[in-house]
């Protein structure tokens, strides 16, 4: 039986392979990378999420290889903003997604938070699928990032 890959916090020394991960499947989907302002957040990990008091974690292959991620931002005391969560073609279909997910929710609610955000593209319909069979409905935000065009918000129970 092959080796589950494993669930980790990440680290800035991640962020190459997280970068690498998170661009690819933008352009898998034909949505631009904007690590200037979008994806700057990936350049300090530590400072963007952990420091304020949210967590960025990994997926990662027995052989080390980031595979999976996402990021749990605080907008406020009760209100985390789940972002960059991608997981690499060759894995999906196989739960992982699901086990991102339950994982974020779980550390979410450990962390105190009552509500979780997210923004995303119309062209990630596996990942709309997926936050809407989590119960996640969509809402308007104040302010989108430039390659989403829908919000949604879940009430954490």
């Amino acid at each position: 039986m092959d080796a589950q890959p494993r669930l980790r916090r990440a680290t800035n020394a991640d962020a190459e392979q997280i970068r690498a991960l998170v661009y690819g499947v933008l352009e898998e989907y034909g949505l631009k990378p904007d690590p200037g302002s979008t994806d700057a957040d990936l350049d300090d990990l530590e400072q963007s999420y952990l420091a304020p008091g949210g967590t960025f974690r990994v997926l990662e292959d027995p052989d080390g290889a980031v595979i999976g991620a996402y990021g749990l931002h605080r907008i406020d005391s009760d209100t985390c903003e789940l972002r960059k969560m991608y997981l690499s073609r060759s894995r999906r279909g196989k739960g992982h997604g699901k086990r991102l997910l339950d994982d974020a929710l779980a550390r979410a609610r450990e962390l105190g938070f009552t509500r979780v955000t997210l923004e995303t593209a119309s062209a990630l319909k596996e990942a709309i699928a997926l936050y809407e069979r989590y119960g996640f409905v969509p809402y308007h935000p104040d302010h989108l990032s430039a390659r989403c065009d829908q919000a949604y918000i879940l009430a954490l129970k």
